[in-house]
């Protein structure tokens, strides 16, 4: 068994003060941390928006955040503008032990399309090269951390059983947006999908 940690938008935006900030979301800093130390291999994924983004609300005549609009690819939530490229919000949390990653993974580049997961965007067709990655360092397991817990960890996990992958979520070091149930919602998908919830 090869066990890569996934360490999903720890970013500050994603943080108390952030454009879409995660409830606690720093709160997984430090679990995180600790787990960082003792993986031996540690990946991070990155929100990493162009400013015309299309998930983007303020790029919708007469939309808000948190409305839901049909793209090419189907349901899209629209969030305030977040994670624009080269911003201080999108960069990872000052207090995160990012130097100690193998890669890092950036991912809603696309302006037409959304990219919650770590291994597809939101059409489920076009892969960001994770998957590649992991097979190529013989990766059998992944533990997956990190901001939301309801969004893009519950995408990553899901996507990485499909893949083949004995997943584990922890946690402690995830937070979740919770919009209408979605943190429950997202628990019991992934339960049922088989994920490890520690």
């Amino acid at each position: 068994m090869t066990e890569a940690l996934i360490v999903i938008d720890i970013q500050n935006d994603f943080c108390p003060g952030g454009a879409l900030a995660v409830p606690n979301g720093d709160q997984v800093v430090v679990p995180t941390n600790a787990l960082i130390e003792e993986a031996k291999i540690v990946i991070l994924s990155q929100d990493w928006h162009p400013a015309d983004h299309s998930s983007f609300a303020s790029n919708h005549t007469g939309k808000v955040p948190f409305d839901v609009v049909e793209m090419e690819y189907g349901s899209q939530t629209l969030w305030p503008a977040h994670c624009v490229q080269g911003s201080s919000g999108a960069a990872f949390h000052p207090k995160l032990k990012a130097d100690l990653a193998d890669a890092v993974f950036r991912k809603g580049m696309r302006p037409a399309i959304d990219s919650y997961s770590t291994f597809f965007e939101n059409d489920r067709k076009t892969p960001t090269g994770l998957v590649g990655f992991l097979r190529e360092r013989n990766v059998t397991d992944v533990r997956l951390v990190g901001l939301a817990l309801d969004f893009c960890v519950a995408f990553s996990a899901l996507d990485a059983v499909e893949q083949g992958f004995e997943v584990t979520v922890q946690l402690d070091a995830c937070r979740a947006i919770d919009i209408a149930g979605s943190r429950d919602a997202a628990l019991e998908q992934m339960r049922d999908c088989g994920v490890r919830l520690v």
